[in-house]
């Protein structure tokens, strides 16, 4: 699957370490946010220093979820989540959906 537009939450590099987080909606107008954290800083979790993570919200559970990220009426996920959950404040969306009762599918995947 190639999504038309994927917006890339984080992308940060920080020595040997980098950390990168995108969302974009599938064929079937689900949410998935998908994060690929490599170097060392994944060694709590990862003995190869790669560590994965994809993040499923079906499309029937969005309106509820942007409205919980403070959309606009009428705004998209992926725009509500360009313009509030980039750069450091995409740490407050993985709290957020950590925190909230709306059903997710979590896959992790680490060498």
């Amino acid at each position: 699957m190639s999504p038309s537009h994927v917006v890339t939450l984080r992308d940060e590099h920080d020595g040997a370490d980098h950390r990168h987080l995108v969302a974009y909606l599938d064929d079937e107008g689900a949410l998935h946010i998908d994060g690929q954290d490599l170097g060392p800083g994944t060694a709590p979790v990862s003995e190869d220093g790669e560590y994965e993570w994809f993040r499923t919200i079906a499309a029937a559970d969005l309106p509820r979820l942007a409205a919980l990220l403070g959309a606009y009426s009428g705004e998209s996920i992926l725009a509500v989540l360009s313009r509030k959950y980039t750069d450091r404040r995409s740490y407050d969306l993985e709290r957020i959906l950590r925190d909230s009762d709306i059903p997710q599918r979590l896959r992790v995947w680490s060498g």
